[in-house]
């Protein structure tokens, strides 16, 4: 059976709320991203760490962003947990960056970072109000330009800023949250494209959350499969 290249986002406390996201839609998608809210709940990690099977992907959406020391232990700490991806932020800056790259080689060879630019949820006018007199174009440009020179596998961005990045690097794996079938519903999502659009720009993979998983999963992950088709 044909796998679609999405990362369905499990976003919940609960290892059995998890589980069912999972026996619904493991047939249909490529795998699985994690963020904060399960990895730090009760039973949260040691559940990831089960999932972890070699026909799913995991994706650990940690968004790490500190002092490149923190940082280089903080992925070090992940070793037993052998994921696909991990996100780091962007804006930690060149050195925290490599931090991150060399815990990478040093404990996970399949381990693949992502850098996130700007979050999905944010618009020009929020980039302003915290003091960046830019576009969001622009700084993503910048950020990914930072991300290629420290060696990062690939970025994290909203559809729009795809044909930038790829201008920067034609290798960068390049992962698109912010994505939704019904564009009314976008909720606190403010970058947002239909996942026809994102892979047409040239997503290599999508996040999908809540067109999934709020509702009946096995009826709405048909309904996104029949979208792309």
């Amino acid at each position: 059976m044909k796998r679609y290249p999405i990362f369905v986002a499990v976003d919940t406390v609960s290892v059995e709320r998890a589980k069912s996201i999972i026996g619904a839609t493991a047939n249909y998608v490529i795998g699985y991203k994690f963020g904060l809210e399960f990895f730090s709940s009760n039973k949260g990690r040691q559940a990831i760490k089960k999932f972890i099977n070699g026909k799913i992907k995991i994706f650990l959406d940690l968004k790490l962003k500190d002092i490149p020391n923190t940082v280089y232990k903080t992925v070090l700490g992940l070793k037993d947990l052998k994921i696909d991806y991990l996100t780091v932020h962007a804006s930690g800056g060149y050195e925290m960056l490599k931090a991150a790259k060399k815990a990478q080689e040093e404990t996970n060879k399949r381990l693949k970072l992502l850098a996130v630019t700007v979050l999905t949820s944010l618009t020009n006018n929020d980039l302003k109000a915290m003091g960046n007199n830019t576009t969001i174009q622009n700084h993503v440009q910048k950020l990914a330009l930072l991300s290629k020179k420290a060696k990062i596998h690939g970025i994290v961005c909203s559809a729009h800023e795809i044909k930038t990045v790829r201008k920067i690097n034609k290798r960068f794996e390049i992962v698109v949250p912010g994505i939704r079938v019904n564009k009314k519903k976008s909720e606190d999502q403010k970058r947002i494209m239909s996942p026809v659009q994102a892979i047409n720009a040239g997503a290599n993979y999508l996040v999908i959350g809540r067109d999934i998983t709020k509702g009946n999963i096995r009826n709405n992950i048909h309904k996104v499969l029949q979208f792309i088709k």
